[in-house]
């Protein structure tokens, strides 16, 4: 358990560890990591809900304002509305930056996860992972499997490809800096419009503003440029280390694999592999979008809705 703002379940924190969000629909939870960094978390829903958490995990640049949708759509859930966790690795969103850009390393990040889940009350819970996120809950299943009741894996599996993770090296840590939003949408356009093919005029300008924020210099990504660093090792002209013994290990637990149709970093055949290896994972694809899908449209929550239903139903037991 890490020291700091957070130490019991969070209906129990102090006032001054929550602060409202937008409309009331979530809060803003921090905590200290065990290195002393303050990680900053949204909170959906009650604690007192009585229904399975669910724990949101972006990826390698995003935030958890990346689930606003999804987050809120369980939350309230006419029926069973639920507490929704969606983290701020330390280095993004309003997480504070690490001065070791070398501890922007996944492990790190693993720890975190499982310091503010406890600081948060939570035991066991579904996990949305998309891309990086969906790696650090395939790292759960090693380290703290009794936590895990189920995993939505966006837009990641057992390989990734080349192409996809070096178009993301291309721009991470090195995006200009947009003048205002409608130039930061034209630089969205620029690196994804290729892969998302539906978004309309808003959902650009939704994107735009939860990946650039506001500074006294001007608008800025909302990330540590220097996660760029996590990325050096990577030699992209050798073929890139698969992931299938960490995804073998959520074979216990339900997973439904989520991919965009158009994702240039988690393949077709990839997905397919997944659903004949694991006795229980789904595939589900998001048309007219590519990495990662965004989990904002309503099928795609719909979809989500009814898998984390049947973990909890226990649809899934014989796996």
């Amino acid at each position: 358990m890490s020291a700091g703002v957070a130490s019991g379940p969070v209906n129990a924190l102090p006032k001054a560890a929550l602060q409202e969000g937008e409309g009331s629909l979530w809060q803003s939870f921090y905590c200290t990591s065990q290195d002393g960094l303050r990680l900053h978390n949204r909170l959906y829903g009650s604690p007192l809900a009585g229904h399975l958490p669910v724990v949101c995990l972006a990826g390698l640049t995003r935030n958890g304002v990346d689930f606003h949708e999804i987050a809120t759509a369980l939350s309230t859930h006419r029926s069973r509305p639920r507490m929704v966790l969606a983290m701020d690795y330390r280095g993004r969103g309003r997480s504070e930056y690490d001065s070791d850009p070398g501890k922007y390393d996944i492990r790190v990040e693993l720890q975190d996860v499982q310091d503010v889940m406890t600081a948060c009350g939570i035991h066991q819970a579904v996990f949305i992972g998309t891309s990086r996120g969906g790696i650090i809950s395939m790292g759960l299943s090693a380290v703290r499997p009794a936590c895990i009741r189920g995993v939505v894996l966006n837009d990641i599996g057992g390989i990734i490809e080349g192409k996809g993770l070096a178009r993301i090296k291309s721009y991470v840590g090195k995006l200009p800096k947009p003048a205002d939003y409608t130039e930061a949408v034209a630089i969205l356009k620029r690196i994804a419009s290729q892969h998302f093919t539906r978004l309309s005029a808003a959902d650009w300008e939704t994107f735009a503003r939860r990946s650039f924020k506001e500074t006294p210099a001007g608008l800025a990504p909302d990330y540590d440029p220097r996660l760029m660093k996590s990325l050096e090792e990577f030699d992209l002209e050798k073929p890139l280390p698969p992931l299938w013994q960490y995804f073998d290990g959520l074979r216990g637990f339900p997973v439904l694999s989520i991919r965009g149709e158009n994702s240039d970093l988690f393949s077709a055949e990839t997905q397919a592999e997944m659903t004949r290896r694991h006795p229980h994972c789904e595939a589900y694809v998001v048309p007219g979008e590519g990495h990662a899908p965004l989990l904002a449209d309503r099928a795609t929550i719909r979809k989500v809705t009814s898998f984390i239903h049947g973990v909890e139903d226990g649809r899934f037991r014989e796996a």
